[in-house]
């Protein structure tokens, strides 16, 4: 009877001290087998580099035809002299009209506009005090149909020295931008704020649609 005892004591030891031995040499970061490596640790493929297996040989892939980039637009104005004119026409700003749009509004027009155009609207901007550019017109400027769409479509492609903002800006941003433009228009033309004019329209509007 003893003896049995002292045999279970001992399988007991031995099973304790192989379940030690096995746990404390464990690295919960870094298991100690892994029997499909691959479903684990995925082949890294490096930008730019040159790989046989793939298409081209490159892993700089060509988007699919058709891909559209999160958060992006359609545009469907054409970079044309008759695209611009279709959108100084008919492009309207979708936004509401707030103080939470116009003031981030002026915030991206000094941050991407002030620098040419200045922080008045009258292209006296810092570069072209410097003699940077030269011809940056006013926004004022009565010889240039400046509305609504043709400050965004100018912002989408670029005009003459001004290259495109599409990069930097996304579709709300540039009609934000596009609000705080028309309003230094009217404050250079000695007129009342656009965006008070529009408010007041959208007030009547929706007065009138009460009444009815």
């Amino acid at each position: 009877m003893k003896i049995t005892n002292m045999k279970n004591i001992v399988n007991i030891a031995v099973t304790i001290l192989i379940m030690l031995s096995v746990t404390s040499c464990f690295d919960k970061k870094k298991p100690n087998y892994r029997y499909m490596p691959n479903m684990y640790t995925s082949v890294a493929v490096e930008t730019y580099s040159e790989y046989e297996i793939l298409p081209n040989g490159q892993a700089a892939l060509t988007p699919v035809k058709g891909t559209i980039s999160r958060g992006w637009m359609p545009y469907e104005y054409e970079n044309t002299q008759e695209g611009k004119t279709l959108a100084t026409k008919e492009l309207k700003i979708p936004l509401a009209v707030n103080e939470e749009n116009l003031a981030k509004g002026k915030e991206l027009f000094n941050i991407y506009c002030a620098i040419c155009h200045g922080n008045k609207g009258d292209g006296q901007g810092t570069l072209v005090k410097r003699e940077k550019f030269l011809g940056i017109p006013s926004l004022a400027d009565k010889g240039r149909n400046i509305t609504e769409g043709d400050i965004y479509h100018v912002m989408m492609y670029g005009l003459n020295s001004m290259g495109s903002y599409a990069s930097q800006t996304n579709e709300k941003e540039r009609w934000q931008i596009t609000m705080h433009a028309l309003d230094l228009k009217s404050k250079l033309n000695g007129e009342p704020l656009w965006s008070s004019t529009q408010k007041d329209s959208m007030e009547k509007e929706t007065t009138s649609n009460e009444a009815n």
